[in-house]
């Protein structure tokens, strides 16, 4: 799936209740599955981090939905590797 495609999914699927609760509330769930997803990377398994990765994913299309942004252009910022640099590998001190 790619990244416009699943922000669009999100939104069709929670885009009116997000928005009704607003991006405040939004950053506040994202916040929090960050905090999950990290607790999964330091003791969970990998079905665990799958599944809290996929919540950070889907807080940040509905946040990304409320502002109007794409995730796909947001993305699009790394497509030529470090964008400071421009290198693949990143080569900034």
């Amino acid at each position: 799936m790619q990244l416009d495609e699943f922000q669009d999914v999100i939104a069709r699927t929670y885009g009116e209740r997000d928005r009704a609760r607003g991006q405040a509330a939004t950053v506040a769930w994202l916040c929090e599955e960050l905090g999950e997803l990290a607790q999964a990377v330091r003791k969970g398994t990998v079905a665990e981090q799958r599944h809290e990765l996929s919540d950070v994913l889907a807080w940040l299309a509905s946040l990304a939905h409320q502002l109007d942004l794409s995730l796909e252009d947001a993305a699009a910022r790394y497509a030529g590797g470090c964008p400071r640099c421009a290198a693949i590998p990143c080569a900034c001190p």
